[in-house]
């Protein structure tokens, strides 16, 4: 769009000596190094372009120990999460597909956001997406979460309509939609994962 080259980000995989599979991902997106543990356990390391894969390692290296305990608060936590049959499941799907565009609607006026379509969605990796065209993505496990964190997600998708990044202004748009409150709620976020199959 306005006749600039979106470059892909290149993902690859690294076998790291203590940590085992680590995705590699050098993106033309991204403004720093960051780590990120999923709830399967599987490490992601995203770098820009300019730092080079090299010295993002090195980060990496520096970071072992945090990543290793992230691991095992995530593990504790998958014991604990609760399985949900089919017909829970289905269940949970005609919730969320009645609760949550109508939420998005509410949320995007109060706000002034203009988005395209919501899809509801069984995604077990996140707990939503905003496509370049603006449509939302929801997965229907957030009907598990408090009412104000599923908020919070909304408003983190519906602030992706105006910047598509994770840059400073993003999370500037999103703290200030929130009243200061960005980082408590996703540190609250957090503490939360999508159920296991």
């Amino acid at each position: 769009m306005f006749g600039v080259l979106r470059r892909k980000s290149e993902k690859r995989l690294y076998n790291h000596p203590l940590l085992g599979e680590v995705v590699l991902v050098c993106s033309w997106r991204a403004r720093r190094v960051v780590i990120s543990v999923r709830p399967s356990g599987e490490v992601r390391l995203t770098y820009p372009r300019m730092v080079g894969k090299a010295r993002a390692l090195e980060f990496l290296e520096s970071r072992v120990e945090w990543v290793k305990q992230s691991r095992c608060r995530l593990a504790e936590r998958a014991v604990h999460q609760p399985e949900y049959t089919p017909d829970q499941i289905e269940q949970m799907r005609r919730e969320a597909k009645k609760v949550l565009p109508e939420r998005v609607a509410l949320l995007a006026e109060r706000f002034g956001f203009k988005y395209g379509r919501v899809a509801i969605r069984a995604s077990r990796s996140k707990w939503g997406s905003c496509s370049g065209e603006n449509n939302i993505s929801l997965s229907l496990f957030l009907m598990t979460l408090p009412e104000y964190l599923r908020d919070y997600v909304i408003i983190h998708e519906l602030c992706h309509t105006v910047h598509h990044n994770h840059s400073a202004s993003f999370h500037a748009l999103v703290d200030r939609c929130l009243g200061g409150a960005e980082k408590s709620l996703q540190r609250e976020l957090r503490q939360y994962s999508i159920s296991k199959r």
